[in-house]
């Protein structure tokens, strides 16, 4: 049997950078070290400004700014210093939430540690992929060593059925477990003045139709149809407002297509809102969720939607729809701007139609953190107790002795650095002590010069 869970929880983004997976960490972090399940140690690049005030260690290691090209700072994973720390730290298990530089940490911590890797697949990485380069075979010589890293872990979590066959879909060919990660929203709605207070902040009457998007401020998160849908409506002679709530890169170029289409007095960009029970509050003050993404293999905002009794336009068959009905607990719609127009006009005459899906979705789409991190706990155990027995899903390929090797490195380079400091203490004490010295032998040196002098005076 295993000791009591002390999990490495690695993924490349973490706050200040918002997103759906740099949110998952923080609450497996929080759930594990508040909920006397374990204990859970953050390792992430480092970010200017950051001010890590959580109820778990935070280890931050150098990184590189690479903000413009995919949103969030690149780790630098070979520090001599973090490992050394880490490599002291007791970890019994490693769970990875990136295939990328996480990853490769992890692998390089699994072989100074003889502990299991764990890895969590939550985004469509071949899209980012796709998006970033241009050349096919730069393309599928990424996604080949993407799918190599991924297979070197000893289990493979996804969190929906679909993130299961986009991971097919780029290569992989392991074994893979449903993990479905949940809210750290309570059941329910604020109260109906909280979600007033919203409203008049940005002159929203109350019988107005509201809209919302929560998320990264991405071109492939599906804007461009909503965006393109909201217009259609407009057109037809329909009202509402339209927050989008986040960052990113696309941001500017969204708040200038919105303008070009005439929307700019229906939509709102108040950017990223980092307290979770403001957010709860927009999301309490609007209508219904507008989330066309393909892109997103669980959307956690649809369930933090469904949390305030929010319903969402999805599309017909993306992984952000798995567990929806139409009409039910959710609008299902095609990939395209005039089914988003239809969802939109539908929610602006059916009121109380919009107010029942929401009922339904909330109680019949949440699921909490806390359950989700209880149920990934339990398995850490099983991972652990397979890895013990030779048990795991891990495929040795050739970069494996890279990683031994890499180990080995990092552990002569630590030695070295504690040799180092060792020294250098070694001779702040010499140092000290022959200041010490000096100073004594000065005052014995002012003593038999005062006696010496005493004794001259008699003669004088």
């Amino acid at each position: 049997m295993h000791d009591k869970i002390n999990v490495c929880l690695l993924n490349d983004s973490f706050p200040p950078v918002i997103d759906g997976v740099a949110n998952a960490v923080v609450n497996y972090g929080e759930i594990i070290s508040t909920k006397n399940l374990g204990k859970a140690t953050v390792v992430t690049p480092e970010y200017p400004g950051a001010v890590d005030g959580y109820p778990f260690d935070v280890v931050r290691y150098p990184s590189l700014s690479t903000e413009q090209l995919v949103g969030y700072r690149a780790g630098v994973p070979f520090d001599a210093k973090i490992f050394g720390k880490l490599e002291k730290a007791g970890f019994n298990i490693i769970h990875t939430h990136c295939p990328v530089v996480s990853t490769l940490m992890a692998r390089t911590l699994r072989e100074k540690l003889d502990i299991p890797v764990v890895f969590t697949y939550h985004t469509k990485f071949d899209v980012n992929i796709c998006d970033m380069v241009r050349s096919k075979l730069i393309q599928e010589a990424a996604l080949h060593n993407l799918c190599a890293n991924i297979q070197s872990c000893d289990e493979v979590w996804v969190v929906s059925r679909g993130a299961g066959e986009n991971l097919r879909g780029i290569g992989y060919e392991g074994d893979y477990i449903v993990m479905e990660n949940g809210v750290d929203f309570p059941k329910g709605r604020v109260t109906p003045e909280e979600a007033m207070e919203i409203r008049r902040e940005y002159g929203i009457g109350q019988d107005e139709r509201v809209f919302m998007y929560v998320g990264r401020m991405m071109w492939y998160k599906g804007i461009r149809i909503t965006l393109d849908g909201l217009k259609k409506a407009k057109e037809e002679g329909f009202a509402f407002k339209m927050i989008f709530v986040g960052d990113g890169a696309d941001r500017s170029e969204m708040e200038k297509y919105a303008k070009e289409l005439g929307l700019k007095k229906e939509c709102i960009f108040p950017g990223a809102i980092r307290d979770r029970e403001l957010l709860r509050r927009y999301f309490c003050a609007a209508d219904m969720f507008l989330f066309p993404s393909t892109f997103d293999t669980n959307g956690i905002v649809v369930r933090e939607a469904a949390a305030c009794g929010l319903p969402s336009v999805l599309v017909k068959g993306s992984c952000a729809a798995e567990g929806t009905t139409h009409l039910q607990n959710a609008y299902l719609i095609e990939e395209n701007a005039d089914s988003m127009a239809e969802a939109v006009k539908f929610a602006c005459r059916e009121e109380e139609a919009v107010k029942n899906m929401g009922g339904a979705a909330m109680e019949e789409l949440y699921i909490s953190w806390e359950e989700s991190v209880r149920r990934a706990v339990d398995r850490y155990g099983v991972v652990i107790d397979n890895y013990k027995k030779g048990n795991t899903e891990r495929d040795r390929i050739w970069t494996d002795p890279f990683f031994a090797m890499m180990a080995e490195v990092q552990t002569r380079m630590n030695a070295a650095y504690e040799r180092r400091v060792s020294l250098e203490q070694r001779s702040r004490e010499i140092y000290g002590k022959a200041e010490e010295m000096g100073r004594e032998a000065m005052e014995k040196g002012r003593e038999m010069y005062d006696r010496a002098w005493e004794r001259l005076e008699r003669y004088l």
